[in-house]
């Protein structure tokens, strides 16, 4: 089938691009010596994670259970979760994936974690943790001047077993220009060095030191501390992404194929791909250099202003040779929110579609209970 015959919207993914997304992120992490365990909420398939293990990562991070649970489904052995726990149900769900793999959850308190070491030891289970180091987000964290004193207030949680630190630079995402990245890498390395030190100095030893975000993955390479790498949207790259340089167009491998369908007025057409496509997501931390809801393949005269559930408003700013009946691709603002809209991606190489790779993690666990 060609991509033309789609129907639309449809949510695309350039299987080449992708390819050499998976590949040069592994290749520098192995260069560097560094180990990769991606981000898996940016994709939430396990296809996707084959490629990735196929490639040489060793290990992943989670933004729900849902997907720790579906990795250790898959046979992945080295898993963590990247925020803490404090429910009953999430408590008893990180004790059963503690009995079936590798796993390691973040800690940021003494209340979370004794909750957990209290369920963990009724159950004669041991949790490995790390610390969440704050490294200017401010969502998450403790003071990394604080580290070692925090660490020797979970002595006594008998269940609980320290294995590093670990922190997201997510800040980085307010930069609007590719020359202000390298102050966040700097946050992050400087965060991640101070807790470090900390900690050896007051005894510990940390197996694990591990941070990420795509931006500041390249700074982070040579770091000394640092060992694992978390990166996430890599693999399909945005707009957020091409708006700090962190990519190019050419490395941007998921798009949202649409046809354009109404031109009410000579500077305004409709698309048929609206929020329920691109979402609404202008920027995770107050970028500002986001101008609309995605960047138009090929027409840098549109910008995708406004945004209903299941169409779009295109604004022409000079002339267009658009109109009716043409086919656009969009990269949306934020991928991970696309492709967590949609149950498959459509696999493409060139104008030939040839696989539909689903997104297999992203329902809610609950329904389980109702089976």
């Amino acid at each position: 089938m060609k991509k033309t015959e789609l129907q639309t919207p449809a949510i695309l993914v350039d299987l080449d691009v992708l390819d050499n997304n998976i590949r040069r992120y592994q290749e520098l992490c192995d260069k560097s010596g560094k180990r990769l365990w991606p981000m898996v909420k940016t994709h939430k398939s396990t296809e996707m994670i084959d490629m990735q293990l196929a490639a040489g990562a060793d290990g992943f991070l989670c933004g729900t259970l849902d997907e720790c649970e579906g990795l250790c489904a898959h046979g992945v052995r080295n898993i963590m979760y990247a925020y803490p726990v404090a429910s009953d149900v999430n408590i008893r769900r990180v004790i059963e994936l503690a009995k079936k793999c590798f796993f390691v959850i973040r800690i940021d308190s003494f209340e979370a974690a004794d909750l957990l070491n209290a369920a963990a030891f009724k159950a004669g289970v041991k949790i490995n943790y790390t610390i969440i180091i704050d490294s200017g987000l401010h969502r998450f964290g403790i003071e990394p001047g604080k580290a070692a004193s925090f660490a020797d207030s979970l002595k006594g949680l008998d269940a609980m077993v320290f294995k590093g630190i670990s922190t997201h630079p997510g800040h980085v995402y307010s930069a609007v220009r590719h020359d202000e990245v390298q102050r966040f890498v700097e946050d992050e390395r400087n965060a991640l060095g101070t807790a470090a030190t900390e900690l050896r100095a007051a005894g510990y030893e940390l197996e694990l030191i591990t941070t990420g975000s795509t931006p500041t993955f390249f700074g982070s390479l040579a770091d000394e501390n640092i060992n694992v790498l978390h990166p996430g949207n890599y693999v399909f790259n945005d707009y957020i992404q091409l708006s700090i340089e962190a990519a190019r167009e050419s490395e941007c491998s998921l798009s949202v194929y649409a046809t354009v369908i109404s031109h009410p007025s000579p500077e305004v057409f409709i698309c048929d791909a609206g929020s329920k496509c691109l979402g609404l997501d202008k920027g995770a931390h107050g970028n500002t250099s986001i101008k609309g809801h995605g960047y138009v393949k090929g027409h840098p005269e549109l910008v995708v202003d406004t945004l209903s559930e299941e169409v779009g408003k295109l604004y022409v700013h000079g002339s267009t040779t658009l109109k009716i009946g043409d086919k656009i691709e969009i990269i949306p603002n934020h991928a991970c929110s696309s492709a967590n809209l949609t149950k498959y991606l459509i696999g493409c190489r060139g104008d030939e579609v040839e696989k539909l790779i689903e997104i297999d993690m992203r329902g809610n666990s609950t329904s389980k209970n109702f089976s």
